[in-house]
């Protein structure tokens, strides 16, 4: 932790709260979002089609609006993006907490996700741009921040929650209220390497048929996209394999602390140990390849494990959890790896003027991805119980992960992709 913060401090202003910023947003969302499916199927007792409805709205505006928010970076510059992004989850989350009819928690939860959609490609293209020659370096302390608010904000709203929801809802407004006044205050208008509005530029139009006509771009995002189907199993795959083997929810709150505690505190050593000894692509690459082998240890064990009824003795449930814990840490460190290398060749893709651009079409066909994914993952899931084969999915996911690394390695060889000059890099927590 202390060569995250000490790493943090050595950016300038900006990236410090851009930082401050991430954790903040992630910490609001997650103190809200991972109860907000008990309170309407209990408190406001809607029926499972409709909670589905409602979340599904939510991810589908966010995914469907990342192109427009990262356009909007480009074209408005990266702080108004970013501040209205805020201010309207703000209205969305006390929404939520208020909400007790279909149409207006409909509202709320799409304005959540558009909220999302506007700052995310955003942020990330704000702090590509002021970050310099350190993009790596940028992109592994946000991680670092990002992972500490997933970490912090369940247990917050577990209390809060504890109280009432609403309580739950109106905390985590007035956190982006408080967020979007210091964001008007403190960010600068844009940072020097942001699109200026009075600057001649080509169309919205031609912007995005560049994007989606750039080649090495598309096949980059497909091979990356596997990434995000496995990274995702710490919602799907692993907490349905962790039921089944120990009918405990505890071991999955240990996934999301496992991974948190491992981003917060090895991230910057991480980082500075690729960036000395590999390319941006080779070091995305062996994050790929170490993502795919995560899944080793569950698919070992999964035929072992028929699944139990009680919850077992202390030693037997954590022998019965150490597979899964395994492949979260194994996870967890690969997605270092791979994270501050893939944010900096996204923005080489978008050059100095359409980077939101970029980073909002990524997002969008990561998501579109991870939907795809998650349905495969539940069918070979399902097909592992109903074979007798229960390691047919990690071992499906095994293979995913090798074949996108072996597509990337393909692609550097091909170069097909950018290189950031290693020498415009700076050693990890220089000034």
């Amino acid at each position: 932790m202390r060569t995250t913060l000490a790493l943090a401090r050595s950016f300038d202003r900006p990236v410090r709260l851009l930082l401050v910023n991430q954790l903040t947003i992630n910490t609001g969302f997650y103190m809200l979002m991972p109860y907000l499916a008990g309170h309407l199927s209990t408190t406001l007792a809607l029926p499972a089609a409709l909670v589905g409805l409602i979340l599904g709205v939510r991810n589908l505006s966010q995914q469907g609006m990342f192109l427009i928010g990262g356009t909007l970076a480009d074209r408005l510059g990266c702080k108004p993006p970013i501040v209205a992004g805020c201010a309207l989850r703000t209205v969305a989350f006390a929404l939520l907490g208020v909400a007790d009819s279909l149409p207006v928690l409909l509202i709320a939860s799409g304005l959540t996700g558009l909220a999302g959609a506007l700052f995310n490609p955003a942020v990330r293209a704000y702090l590509a741009a002021e970050a310099g020659p350190r993009k790596v370096e940028a992109f592994a302390a946000f991680n670092a921040f990002y992972q500490l608010g997933i970490l912090i904000g369940p247990l917050i709203g577990l209390l809060l929650n504890a109280m009432a929801f609403s309580l739950v809802c109106l905390t985590a407004a007035a956190m982006f209220a408080a967020l979007t006044v210091a964001q008007v205050r403190a960010l600068p208008a844009r940072a020097p390497s942001c699109p200026d509005r009075r600057r001649q530029r080509p169309g919205v139009l031609h912007g995005w048929r560049t994007a989606l006509t750039n080649r090495p771009f598309l096949l980059f995002s497909l091979a990356m996209t596997g990434s995000y189907v496995l990274g995702f199993q710490v919602y799907l795959g692993l907490p349905l394999e962790i039921r089944r083997v120990s009918a405990s929810e505890l071991g999955v709150t240990g996934v999301f602390v496992v991974s948190a505690v491992l981003t917060v505190t090895l991230q910057a050593r991480l980082t500075a140990w690729a960036q000395a000894r590999r390319r941006p692509s080779q070091a995305i690459a062996l994050g790929l390849a170490l993502m795919g082998a995560s899944f080793v240890p569950v698919a070992l064990s999964a035929p072992w494990l028929k699944g139990v009824t009680t919850v077992p003795g202390p030693a037997v449930w954590v022998l019965t959890l150490a597979p899964a814990l395994a492949t979260a840490a194994l996870l967890s460190v690969a997605t270092m790896i791979i994270y501050p290398f893939e944010m900096t060749t996204i923005a080489a893709f978008g050059g100095h003027h359409a980077v939101g651009t970029y980073y909002g079409l990524y997002s969008t066909l990561a998501g579109i991805g991870i939907a795809a994914g998650n349905l495969l993952t539940g069918w070979a899931l399902d097909a592992g119980a109903r074979t007798g084969l229960p390691a047919l999915p990690w071992l499906a996911l095994t293979v995913i992960g090798l074949l996108c690394a072996a597509a990337v390695a393909a692609l550097d060889r091909a170069a097909g992709l950018p290189h950031p000059a290693q020498a415009a890099v700076a050693p990890a927590g220089a000034p």
